[in-house]
């Protein structure tokens, strides 16, 4: 009979096909209600501000979420991979708010609908990009790992030290007990 552990396969070990469909469910599923809340700020601050918001939000609610479901490592992320997930959403912000740029570039008052069709066309751009970062070099681990941030020193293995014999002719060293009476 087997153990619980040997039934379950960890969520990282079912493949990148698995791993992006729990990216897409999660960071989609987030990134559609941060959409609507964009908007909804944006209302009451210049858009690039609501946006910068939303997405601070959303990334810290996303990389838990990656962290414990998408990427399988059944842990919250701790501050590393906090930071290194802010980076590659930081790359998201730019081309969701060039998107926007270029759309107000093109026309000059673009309607609701056309303004989410760009902003979502964008995130997902950005989002496969997130999707690549974050599986190969944030939550990457073992073969999936492109480097390793800080290299763990191993321990070297155990040695027998060789036997020293005496030298011909030389003299036995002194036992301890004549050094403790002289």
């Amino acid at each position: 009979m087997q153990s619980q552990e040997g039934n379950q396969a960890a969520p990282s070990a079912s493949g990148p096909l698995a791993s992006f469909a729990r990216f897409v469910l999660f960071g989609g599923g987030v990134g559609v209600l941060s959409s609507g809340a964009v908007t909804l700020l944006a209302g009451a601050m210049p858009w690039a501000l609501a946006n910068a918001v939303i997405t601070v939000a959303s990334t810290l609610l996303c990389t838990e979420l990656h962290a414990r479901f998408t990427f399988g490592t059944g842990r919250r992320a701790g501050w590393r991979e906090h930071w290194q997930s802010a980076g590659s959403a930081a790359a998201a912000y730019a081309v969701t708010c060039a998107a926007m740029f270029l759309l107000h570039l093109v026309q000059s008052s673009p309607g609701a609908l056309m303004e989410q069709i760009v902003y979502l066309g964008a995130s997902a751009l950005a989002g496969l990009g997130r999707f690549l970062v974050l599986r190969l070099c944030v939550f990457a681990t073992g073969r999936t790992r492109t480097h390793t941030s800080t290299p763990r020193p191993v321990a070297a293995p155990a040695r027998s030290l060789p036997m020293r014999t005496p030298r011909q002719g030389a003299t036995p060293p002194l036992p301890l007990s004549t050094l403790a009476t002289a």
